[in-house]
């Protein structure tokens, strides 16, 4: 028993005739000990990336519904008055008409001053 633990100690494994397969095993396992660390570096470097994209999805977001908010409050009928009035601009105190057009000569003469 102590000679196998000095002889384990002093590496004889490695030296010894049958060293070729305990050399193949160290080499194995040496390869997979740098798969093993190279797929947990590309892991977290794509963890890192999917929580900084997830933090600008968020941002984005949050931008567009202030976006849209402020659009709807633009679109308003009283905004708009409002914007109109500093410029002179007032509301028609006149309803729109209807423009019926019966004949088809007037229908083209239409279509060419709107042209």
């Amino acid at each position: 028993m102590k000679t196998s633990i000095y002889n384990l100690l002093k590496a004889r494994f490695l030296i010894d005739d049958d060293a070729i397969k305990n050399w193949r095993f160290i080499v194995f396992l040496i390869v997979l000990a740098i798969v093993m660390i190279a797929n947990t570096q590309r892991y977290e470097q794509k963890v890192f990336k999917i929580a900084e994209l997830t933090s600008e999805v968020k941002e984005m977001r949050s931008e567009f519904v202030d976006r849209r908010s402020e659009l709807m409050k633009l679109r308003m009928e009283s905004t708009v008055s409002e914007k109109m009035l500093e410029k002179e601009i007032f509301p028609s105190t006149v309803p729109p008409v209807k423009i019926k057009v019966k004949n088809v000569e007037e229908k083209s003469l239409l279509k060419k001053l709107w042209q």
